[in-house]
């Protein structure tokens, strides 16, 4: 079947807020590229209805869940302006699918990455600023029974996003070392660093920059990274509420109503 099919099967999901069975199942575990594919083909069609790309996020960045998922490398996803849940504000859970939360930093751009072979001083020196972030994660793929190319064609299992207020340079806080701690409900439900995101949150957001390139869409001024979780995931419910705090960086919350 053509990437269209599949695309249209997710979305159906989505409008519904019905899962479906692992993609892998028809299109297998290893064809990366058609996986992408099926997610172009939704990134365009929210073109055409009139949403606006303002990011990219990157996910599988735990060597753990790497490990888990069979792969060697990270993934991405697309960040839409409707995917935006102001800091402190709500969000039904009714507009979510099995959603989780994380944790991480979340890098905004003050200059195109468009030049190939990139190094971590061009990442750093094209890096406006940071802020905090919580990424409300989802699947329209049934019960997260999830590989590599079920949740890339899911756009990364995106869903939504929330940013704090703080912006930090670089060189105000200590991207690899600092310390994050996450809580619902006032529980401590996630911990870690930094240096959880593959060595380091610049680590994987070169990975990024490299990978828009050579699939000619690169990174440009003015866009958000989500840079990948510093810690482990959390499941969330309608009453819940959410604030994760990142050393040096600054706090960001969110709550889930009914």
């Amino acid at each position: 079947m053509k990437a269209t099919t599949y695309a249209e099967r997710l979305r159906n999901a989505s409008i519904s807020k019905s899962t479906i069975s692992p993609l892998r199942e028809e299109i297998g575990v290893d064809n990366i590229d058609f996986a992408y594919e099926i997610q172009y083909v939704n990134t365009e069609f929210r073109l055409s209805q009139g949403h606006r790309i303002v990011g990219k996020k990157i996910g599988l960045t735990s060597k753990a869940v790497q490990k888990q998922l069979g792969v060697d490398q990270p993934d991405f996803g697309i960040l839409f302006n409707d995917m935006e849940v102001l800091n402190g504000q709500s969000i039904s859970v009714k507009e979510l699918m099995q959603p989780k939360v994380e944790a991480e930093i979340a890098f905004i751009l003050a200059e195109d990455l468009d030049v190939e072979n990139l190094t971590i001083v061009d990442l750093i020196d094209c890096i406006d600023y940071a802020l905090p972030a919580i990424e409300i994660v989802g699947s329209r793929i049934e019960n997260w029974n999830i590989k590599i190319t079920d949740t890339i064609a899911d756009n990364a299992s995106a869903s939504h996003y929330v940013v704090g207020h703080t912006p930090k340079t670089l060189d105000e806080f200590d991207v690899v070392n600092c310390h994050m701690h996450m809580r619902v409900r006032g529980e401590s439900v996630s911990r870690g660093k930094g240096s959880a995101c593959l060595g380091s949150p610049l680590n994987a957001t070169l990975w990024l920059a490299n990978k828009m390139i050579k699939m000619r869409q690169p990174l440009q001024a003015g866009e958000l990274v989500l840079s990948g979780a510093l810690g482990p995931m959390a499941n969330i419910k309608a009453g819940d509420n959410v604030l994760a705090e990142i050393q040096g960086l600054g706090a960001v919350s969110v709550n889930f109503t009914e």
